[in-house]
């Protein structure tokens, strides 16, 4: 991973760094001069109304969106303008709101093909792998972590939403990243599957990873966060701890009067 190396009697840099970042369509601003830091290891929620420009925020950092202007650092480093790909190899990774598995393969096929990727070696889906090759045991580390290990040759349509919350975890965690972006992972999971999914989430976290998260479940972001960062109408409205968050007028009032 390339990292900017700060200059002697500096502070190492943030994990992650949005400076007066915007975005829109056309003549909509969506995202509007959001200012944000993300310290190593830390976990930080975004929260808001919908249209809010949560997703969109994410869709920035980690670069499917091209920002009309602002700046993205990670570790010091400007990426920018970086494709999401070479942003992955620097560290970040991401999560969507939406499936991106293989449903025709296994558990362990999907997240083997992730480590490939990862690795740089070639994406052979129909060759039967050496178990003890660097991308099986990668796989198969990451199946452990999020507590799937023991369903690799399970077909991915056989698992329950929450598992493949899980998988899909898993494969990002096949590429080592150091920052991890959450958009809404608890979404059409049952009430009975999002506690062990959240227990993952917070493992990875005690892994020492950074992450951002989107998320809708207030009890679950107040109990995992160091950080809250409310967003409103596209504008970044307070970041604070979940104590200090929880008690702020403006925050009420932009869940009641925000755009729904």
């Amino acid at each position: 991973m390339t990292e900017t190396a700060p200059s002697p009697g500096q502070p190492e840099p943030v994990a992650l760094r949005v400076t007066g970042l915007t975005w829109g369509v056309g003549g909509l601003v969506i995202v509007e001069g959001v200012d944000l830091d993300v310290q190593h290891g830390e976990f930080v929620s975004i929260i808001g109304p919908n249209g809010a420009g949560k997703t969109s925020l994410i869709n920035l950092i980690s670069g499917v969106y091209t920002p009309r202007s602002g700046v993205i650092e990670l570790n010091g480093e400007d990426i920018t303008k970086l494709r999401p790909s070479e942003r992955t190899r620097r560290g970040l990774g991401r999560t969507f709101q939406t499936s991106s598995l293989f449903p025709g393969l296994s558990v362990g096929e999907n997240v083997r093909l992730a480590a490939q990727a990862a690795i740089g070696g070639s994406l052979r889906v129909f060759t039967s792998p050496r178990h003890d090759d660097e991308a099986t045991t990668k796989a198969n580390e990451v199946l452990e972590t999020v507590g799937l290990l023991r369903r690799r040759e399970d077909r991915v349509g056989e698992l329950s939403h929450g598992d493949k919350r899980k998988l899909e975890l898993a494969m990002v965690l096949a590429a080592d990243p150091e920052l991890l972006l959450l958009d809404e992972p608890t979404a059409g999971v049952s009430a009975e599957e999002t506690a062990p999914l959240v227990e993952v989430i917070q493992d990875v976290h005690r892994s020492g990873r950074a992450i951002v998260m989107v998320e809708h479940r207030m009890e679950f972001v107040v109990d995992v966060s160091e950080r809250i960062a409310v967003m409103h109408e596209g504008k970044l409205l307070t970041v604070g701890s979940p104590t200090e968050v929880m008690a702020d007028e403006r925050v009420r009032t932009a869940y009641l009067g925000g755009r729904r």
